[in-house]
């Protein structure tokens, strides 16, 4: 479905991404770990054309996208639900959500899916002529993860979900992330929960220094001598 070749990504003079190769399965939920500073969130980036590759190749269900604009790309299909969740702080729940669809022109199947995800979280539903930065931080989190699936994504990018969130929304947040996959969207994430996003994933790619390292399905790597010294403290 999704398949990145020899990614390089710079800003200004400092390469922050490094011949960096990957691939995502149709259906899959894949995640990226690393430490900070290792190249996951430009890498993110680049896959949304929120950043043009200084080289490489990225290629979203056979079509080249390696230079589309961040439009072009959520036009194909591919939403990014970004760290810090992002959401228009002086504008409605509602508008916020309206703001995730914006591409689309099929009314009935919107105001379908915002009835849908209303339900799965009522919170929102009971907040939705409420400003979206009046909301706590976990609520943000359900709006922001909401604004994407608007579109109809068939793949989304999660950077940081768990950022900033108290253990039990953490939780929530995962157990979210993955029913979305088990509804047949793809997912890839960034996560520095190194733990939760390896229990989670079908195939995880270790970055360092903006190359990957280590790949290998999620439970391979939570059994990986240097990944649990490195990055799960065992």
């Amino acid at each position: 479905m999704l398949k990145v070749e020899g990614l390089v990504c710079r800003y200004g003079r400092v390469e922050a991404v490094r011949d960096l190769s990957i691939e995502v399965h149709r259906g899959e939920l894949v995640t990226l770990i690393g430490a900070n500073g290792a190249g996951k969130t430009t890498s993110l980036k680049a896959i949304s054309g929120l950043l043009a590759p200084a080289a490489g190749r990225i290629v979203f269900d056979g079509e080249d996208i390696t230079r589309a604009s961040a439009r072009q790309v959520l036009e194909r299909g591919i939403a990014h639900c970004p760290e810090g969740r992002r959401v228009f702080p002086y504008m409605s729940v509602r508008e916020n959500l309206e703001m995730g669809c914006f591409l689309r022109r099929d009314a009935a199947g919107v105001a379908e899916d915002m009835d849908r995800l209303f339900a799965r979280f009522p919170i929102l539903h009971e907040r939705r002529n409420q400003a979206a930065g009046t909301l706590s931080g976990g609520e943000q989190q359900m709006l922001a993860i909401s604004r994407a699936l608007m579109s109809r994504p068939k793949l989304v990018l999660f950077d940081e979900p768990s950022l900033g969130l108290a253990p039990n929304l953490v939780e929530r947040t995962f157990e979210i992330i993955e029913s979305i996959r088990k509804d047949g969207v793809t997912v890839v994430m960034v996560e520095q929960n190194a733990f939760a996003a390896l229990e989670l994933s079908d195939r995880s790619y270790v970055l360092e220094q903006g190359r990957v390292t280590l790949t290998g399905t999620g439970r391979a790597l939570l059994d990986d001598p240097y990944v649990r010294q490195a990055y799960l403290g065992a």
